[in-house]
């Protein structure tokens, strides 16, 4: 009668830790992965390009980290997570590469301020607001995506782009070629002028 219950508390014992075995496996962190548009931006639908994607995009939820990715010393995408308000200038520097490749086969630049966020389906679930006294554009083919931004902006680069923006405020170009070539779509407005100030 013992010799029974002892092999039975064994078997009873071996099921058990066989079933937690399996649960620690399957309760497994998963692991993270980039916003959909991001790494489409990034790979292109080169899946062996998706670890370039995490070290190339900045997803900022301090103003710190917003003014060290914005910088020369940045990355070509900054996703914001809030809103963001700065007291003093603010600069977009620097010549980024996005990591693609035109028809001649020379890199791309580009460089992108994402002011919103969206989930899997590509539905945008916040937008956030800028605030500065002046967005000073140095960076070219730079667009702003999705927000708004409240004070002026400055563009000294070539391609400055809005996309899905409102600009609470002037857009002022230095040179002839930068205003040349801004654009922005349907949806985004601007409430003050756009105009050329060379004397900037």
């Amino acid at each position: 009668m013992r010799i029974k219950l002892t092999i039975m508390t064994i078997i009873l014992i071996t099921a058990f830790l066989s079933g937690c075995a399996n649960n620690d496996n399957n309760n497994a962190t998963p692991t993270p992965t980039l916003p959909p548009d991001i790494t489409d931006d990034i790979t292109d639908g080169d899946t062996n390009k998706e670890v370039d994607a995490v070290t190339s995009a900045s997803i900022v939820d301090t103003e710190e980290d917003f003014l060290y990715a914005i910088s020369a010393n940045g990355t070509w995408i900054i996703c914001a997570l809030k809103d963001f308000t700065f007291d003093e200038e603010i600069v977009l520097d620097g010549e980024f590469m996005n990591g693609k490749q035109d028809d001649d086969g020379k890199d791309i630049v580009q460089r992108k301020i994402a002011l919103y966020t969206q989930d899997e389906n590509r539905n945008v679930t916040n937008k956030f607001t800028l605030t500065a006294p002046l967005l000073k554009v140095n960076s070219p083919n730079a667009s702003l995506q999705r927000g708004t931004f409240k004070g002026d902006i400055l563009v000294t680069a070539w391609n400055f782009e809005l996309v899905d923006m409102v600009v609470e405020g002037n857009i002022y170009f230095t040179t002839e070629d930068a205003i040349n070539t801004f654009t922005m779509d349907e949806t985004s407005s601007v409430t003050g002028v756009q105009e050329l100030q060379k004397d900037q």
